[in-house]
């Protein structure tokens, strides 16, 4: 019934899915009134202004009205929900989260342009992976092949721009390597190499060798 739990602090979260509307609202439901009847005998209770549910759908897909109720209150359906630092959308297209960090990332631009004249290379390069990149790399596996993204290309061209003095409209081709710094796209095929590199067990290697144009190709399937 319930796929996972995730338990972080005083949060709960749990995954419920399930191909069939009418299945899902059943199992939604039974979900919930496990999970409450558990905190109840554990002492516990549930903080209904803090409860939502959110429901992973495609875009044109409309939201399946669910009925949760809990201590007489109904728990109501979010478009979006903040979740340990990201901004998780119901379409998953990470529109939210690049517009909840773009702010961020303006200002670490602007904190860049104001030390520049006072830091050595080194330690604008400290600060770039203490402020800027931390804050995309941190969803990176998850959202770096977004539509979206595109915006947070911009800012990191234009801060490393700022960090080599250099004009805008200048290609920042050599600029990367000259600072040895990953374009954000780079970062994202990165970190999907070394996940696969790291969680081998996770995948299965199909042997499977196509001759189509000369070309070895084979299949890894999660």
């Amino acid at each position: 019934m319930i796929k996972l739990y995730l338990l972080f602090a005083d949060d709960t979260s749990m995954i419920v899915k399930s191909p069939n509307s009418k299945d899902f609202q059943t199992k939604m439901v039974t979900a919930f009134n496990f999970v409450n009847e558990s905190f109840t005998a554990n002492l516990l209770s549930i903080n209904v202004d803090k409860t939502h549910y959110i429901q992973f759908k495609t875009k044109n897909k409309p939201t399946l009205e669910v009925n949760i109720v809990c201590n007489d209150n109904l728990i109501t359906t979010l478009p979006k929900i903040k979740f340990l630092g990201i901004c998780i959308h119901d379409s998953i297209n990470w529109s939210c989260h690049i517009e909840y960090i773009i702010p961020k990332q303006s200002s670490a631009c602007y904190i860049m342009r104001s030390i520049k004249p006072f830091m050595f290379p080194n330690t604008l390069k400290t600060i770039y992976y203490s402020y800027f990149n931390a804050n995309i790399s941190y969803f990176l596996p998850f959202g770096g092949n977004s539509l979206y993204d595109i915006k947070i290309f911009r800012i990191q061209k234009r801060i490393v721009r700022i960090m080599m003095g250099c004009k805008n409209g200048v290609s920042c081709r050599n600029v990367f390597r000259r600072l040895e710094i990953l374009p954000f796209v780079s970062q994202y095929i990165l970190l999907l190499m070394l996940f696969v590199v790291k969680n081998k067990n996770l995948f299965i290697l199909n042997s499977i060798t196509l001759n189509l144009q000369d070309n070895l190709i084979i299949f890894i399937s999660p």
